[in-house]
């Protein structure tokens, strides 16, 4: 199957952002999740914090920049798939005293240069509407 180039930006910049991730310490534990109708681009764990990361690749920043694109309604169904990653995963993590947490990688790929914007804690599920 062929990707669009919208498909294949994405799936660059989540190479990018896990190899970024990886520099930082980061171990990936999941890549491209998918469960039915929920998706996660990256769960990463260091230390105790499993981090549920959202990508989002641009190309420029001319209409704003990658990380203002995950809105309350992108936020809720990434808590939603975070749920089902959890139930389905989460115990084979390790101890119980593990936190959750929300981050968004944003990822400019220019065909001059690459930039990568790390949002730790970029916004909790419980403040989803």
């Amino acid at each position: 199957m062929t990707q669009t180039k919208a498909q294949a930006l994405g799936a660059l910049g989540e190479r990018i952002a896990e190899r970024w991730l990886v520099r930082e310490g980061w171990q990936v534990v999941d890549r491209r999740w998918r469960s039915g109708r929920r998706d996660l681009d990256l769960v990463a764990l260091r230390d105790d914090v499993v981090a549920f990361v959202e990508v989002k690749t641009r190309r420029s920043v001319w209409s704003g920049g990658p990380v203002e694109a995950v809105n309350w309604r992108k936020q809720r169904e990434l808590t939603r798939s975070a749920m089902a990653w959890i139930d389905q995963r989460g115990l084979l993590i390790g101890p119980s005293s593990v936190s959750y947490r929300f981050d968004v990688v944003g990822v400019v790929a220019s065909r001059e240069r690459v930039g990568v914007r790390h949002v730790t804690g970029a916004f909790s599920a419980f403040s989803v509407h």
